[in-house]
């Protein structure tokens, strides 16, 4: 299992070293697998790095129920990858069992699974549900009294479900201010590129005029994250998004260039190149 030993939050560089490693994690299982998302997983992995190994999220990975534990929720659930990656690094889950993604009767499925995976807050992948789910975790954490913030992570494709935006505008009806929404706002989704699809750009611009606080920042510069989540986390009386502008398989360049690895695994020597761009051992 690997260290499940805090990171400092002001030190971005050994973030960075680790959010590499796991970009190869994430190769190896989905090339091991045949099938997974590589690509998405690879643009939200720096933001997951700052989030439980930044000192931002409370998660005792020797207690993953507890109650006043603070929530990720994954809602482009399709990027089960850098979730359970993340776990592994944390400490949540054994790291061996990355190698068992997608396998039968493995817990480590195609999309996150609640009910067979500590750490899981949330069985998503059909698109769109995330938010409204976290939006329920923290009006729950207000009736009972409880201190903790919920964390969810949304991607491009989703952000066009309405079920987003009824979740968006109830957050500011209520001032639910323990609400964090991350966009992995990569440009990409499953069909096409945004543009070609339903181009809902300015983002930071639409959820502002939902009386959001919002961030924008670069989703690959580790100290603009952990700035950002620092802010977001001491901002009372709304609501906050932080609409992370990312690279679709950040960190190799051939997937860089190609959005339809969106659901497209590496082939093994594709993932000898991939090992060799991202100079992690």
């Amino acid at each position: 299992m690997a260290d499940a030993t805090p990171f400092r939050g002001d030190d971005p560089a050994n973030l960075h070293a680790v959010a590499q490693r796991l970009r190869r994690d994430i190769i190896d299982m989905t090339t091991r697998a045949g099938s997974g998302h590589p690509s998405s997983s690879m643009s939200a992995i720096d933001i997951l790095v700052a989030l439980y190994r930044g000192g931002i999220l409370s998660l005792d990975p020797a207690n993953p129920h507890d109650p006043d534990r603070d929530r990720f929720i994954l809602s482009k659930g399709h990027a089960a990858p850098a979730l359970y990656a993340i776990l592994a690094e944390h400490g949540v889950i054994d790291h061996a069992s990355l190698d068992t993604l997608r396998l039968i009767n493995s817990p480590l499925e195609g999309h996150p699974n609640m009910r067979r995976l500590p750490g899981v807050e949330a069985s998503t992948g059909s698109l769109g549900q995330g938010l409204s789910i976290g939006l329920g975790h923290a009006l729950a954490a207000r009736l009972d009294g409880r201190s903790f913030r919920t964390y969810v992570m949304c991607g491009d494709g989703e952000m066009q479900e309405g079920q987003v935006w009824e979740a968006i505008m109830a957050a500011a009806h209520y001032r639910v201010d323990s609400l964090t929404l991350v966009v992995d706002h990569n440009g990409a989704q499953q069909s096409n590129l945004v543009p070609r699809v339903v181009d809902y750009r300015p983002l930071a611009a639409k959820l502002r005029a939902f009386d959001w606080h919002v961030e924008e920042v670069d989703g690959h510069d580790m100290a603009s994250i952990l700035r950002a989540f620092a802010s977001t986390r001491a901002l009372t009386g709304r609501p906050q998004a932080i609409v992370a502008h990312t690279v679709k398989g950040k960190g190799v360049s051939f997937v860089e260039a190609d959005w339809t690895y969106h659901g497209k695994p590496l082939t093994p020597a594709e993932r000898d190149r991939a090992h060799a761009e991202l100079g992690v051992g």
